[in-house]
């Protein structure tokens, strides 16, 4: 692992905020897989503090309406957050567990949270990702698969079909394709 951007699953160049949300892997797993999730919060609205809020269990502070008041019960975080200007937060070590993928399978195997590491784009399922996301993905991406041994990199929708949607059609595989990285659109 490069130790100029890495440190303990740590990525540097993103700004760490620490989630409660995670736990260890189990000792013999391969971490193989990256899933690319969106998330708005409150839906379609961006630029709030409220995915940080929710991804460190601190939601119930900002819950002003019902459908925050409805997330103050859960306990999940992605590793990163990407904003849309393109900024990257990382929530919980790649050496760890993220709770971001609930009930999953890649390739016939259960349970992708033991196995993968989450990245969370602001964005729903309806509109583009900005340039700036794109852009900060393609820097992201490649460190990750120069550190882990990352055979694919897919949706949320590939290893929960049916469950989630996300990132939804309007994400770019072909960019990922392009710039060398192991995507796949269907698993």
């Amino acid at each position: 692992m490069d130790t100029v951007h890495w440190q303990n699953g740590w990525w540097t160049p993103a700004r760490r905020v620490n989630s409660p949300n995670y736990t260890h892997r189990p000792l013999d797993c391969c971490v193989c897989l990256a899933v690319i999730h969106n998330i708005s919060l409150p839906p379609f609205e961006y630029g709030s503090n409220a995915v940080e809020a929710l991804f460190t269990n601190r939601i119930h502070e900002i819950a002003d309406t019902p459908f925050l008041q409805s997330l103050t019960a859960l306990r999940v975080s992605s590793h990163f957050f990407i904003d849309r200007s393109g900024a990257i937060t990382q929530f919980v070590s790649c050496d760890e567990a993220a709770h971001h993928a609930g009930v999953s399978s890649f390739r016939g195997k259960e349970g992708c949270n033991a196995f993968s590491i989450g990245i969370e784009l602001e964005g729903c399922d309806f509109e583009p990702f900005s340039e700036a996301q794109y852009l900060a993905l393609l820097n992201l991406l490649p460190e990750i698969c120069q550190a882990y041994p990352i055979e694919a990199v897919c949706g949320h929708q590939h290893i929960a079909p049916g469950r989630k949607s996300d990132p939804g059609h309007f994400f770019d595989w072909q960019r990922l394709q392009e710039a060398g990285l192991p995507a796949v659109s269907v698993v």
